[in-house]
């Protein structure tokens, strides 16, 4: 195997570029909150981290492509952007969309391929993402590569990756951006595993720690598996996966349940108009419906944040390319799947955590008092209640999946009179129910009973006089 050697002139940036990667960023450096659940900007306010997974931005648009793609993600709220630099798809020998490759012809030595001149190379391209994004106010989840370039081959080995992590760290040290190892790839021997921890010391090394990092796993699993302990590992993320089931997503309990305490997400679960569990012939496709659910039981298990994803629009998919064929049968193109609607649904959420106090909230399905028959009420499946609260108890939350009664523990909320609404997740508007004495137990039911609608309740001390939920800050 060939040492990963860097030409030095590969790494001289010509005055244009450098001048770009100089600029400060609108984007400000974001770390873990004290309580170490949370992420917070460097002032320490609250960070929402609402992503949408994007895996072949870098590789399959153009640059008009791309400010439309990220406008309309500004516009929806999103705060993240998820793109893998050496793309899923044969990123390593397909040219991008501007016909750019990433490394020079010699497949055994990764040499980021550099040209003088203004935007002419693929690293223009990465560099043009990144800015379009941080001028937006959103940050890119940059994945090195994803998962099959040292895991499927070993195009990047113990030997070379901590080289390129330290390049790349170094190229975006100034910018708007979180580290994300990994790749949808489990670690299964110590080539692999010394290859992703040289990687992430690279970047460590590259961007003087200027920079969140964390570990995308396969489905099904987290990054907690295999990195909980180490010290380049800032937040645990997980794939709970393109499955329905609440049980595919219990591994947040696990994960909140960790010591030493980390934050968490859900990187990617299931995909709006993905094939169900990866079998559309018995199963279909999913929807809106299906997207809303793993968003609220994540929220409401503790995570910090949401990732979003659509079948479409990861893999960028058009069909008037011939070169691009499409993996797993997408049903629209990347440009008609961007007016999905849980794709605008997922700023409701972001809206509704950010209208109450934010870094004190807990999960607590206590709040849910079980009905004599537990398969109904908390329930089981896409039929999955859960419930969150601040530590204080001045305000909860419950999500209910489906129109079905439901009696809440009012008691675990503080104040003698109480407030509550019903919060729709599909429109983002709330319905006063109205006040009420704090009781100790109280049941509630959802203005749509006997239907397939989720709804959320949300239940204050009244003396707080917290806004609406979902209400947008002046």
């Amino acid at each position: 195997m060939k040492r990963f050697t860097f030409v030095m002139a590969s790494l001289v940036l010509v005055l244009t570029s450098a001048s770009v990667l100089l600029a400060a960023s609108p984007t400000p450096r974001l770390k873990v909150s004290d309580n170490r659940r949370f992420l917070v900007t460097e002032d320490g306010k609250p960070f929402f981290w609402l992503g949408d997974t994007a895996w072949e931005l870098f590789h399959s648009l153009n640059k008009e492509d791309t400010v439309a793609y990220l406008d309309n993600r500004q516009k929806l709220g999103y705060t993240v952007i998820q793109a893998v630099v050496v793309a899923e798809l044969n990123g390593k020998t397909k040219p991008s969309a501007e016909g750019f490759l990433p490394f020079g012809p010699n497949p055994a030595a990764p040499i980021p391929l550099e040209k003088p001149g203004e935007y002419d190379d693929y690293w223009d391209r990465v560099d043009f993402v990144v800015d379009e994004a941080n001028k937006r106010g959103m940050y890119v989840g940059m994945l090195p590569t994803w998962g099959r370039y040292w895991h499927d081959e070993t195009f990047f080995n113990p030997e070379n990756a901590g080289q390129y992590g330290e390049w790349l760290g170094k190229r975006y040290k100034d910018k708007g951006v979180v580290w994300i190892l990994g790749g949808d790839r489990p670690v299964d021997n110590e080539s692999q595993r010394k290859t992703v921890e040289e990687m992430a010391r690279g970047l460590k090394r590259g961007d003087g720690g200027a920079h969140l990092a964390t570990f995308h796993p396969c489905g099904g699993r987290g990054s907690s598996e295999y990195w909980h302990d180490s010290e380049w590992l800032d937040f645990n993320m997980r794939q709970n996966g393109h499955n329905l089931e609440f049980n595919s997503y219990k591994g947040d309990c696990d994960d909140y349940a960790r010591e030493p305490v980390k934050p968490f997400l859900d990187g990617e679960p299931v995909y709006e108009d993905h094939p169900v569990s990866f079998n559309p012939d018995v199963l279909g496709h999913t929807t809106a419906a299906d997207v809303r659910r793993p968003l609220y039981w994540d929220l409401f298990n503790g995570a910090f944040g949401h990732t979003y994803g659509c079948h479409a629009i990861w893999q960028m998919f058009d069909p008037d390319n011939p070169n691009n064929w499409g993996v797993n049968r997408p049903l629209t193109s990347w440009r008609e799947a961007l007016d999905a609607p849980g794709a605008a649904q997922m700023q409701y959420a972001r809206r509704l955590m950010e209208s109450r106090p934010f870094l004190t909230r807990v999960p607590d399905m206590a709040l849910v008092a079980p009905d004599r028959v537990a398969s109904s009420v908390p329930g089981e499946g896409t039929r999955r209640f859960a419930a969150t609260r601040d530590q204080e108890g001045t305000y909860a939350m419950i999500y209910f999946p489906i129109s079905r009664a439901a009696t809440v523990n009012v008691a675990l909320i503080k104040g003698e009179t109480l407030r509550a609404y019903w919060y729709d997740p599909r429109t983002g508007t709330a319905a006063e129910i109205g006040e009420f004495a704090n009781e100790g137990r109280r049941r509630f039911e959802p203005p749509t009973l006997g239907e397939q609608l989720d709804w959320i309740l949300v239940i204050d001390d009244a003396a707080k006089n917290y806004p609406a939920p979902g209400a947008q800050k002046e």
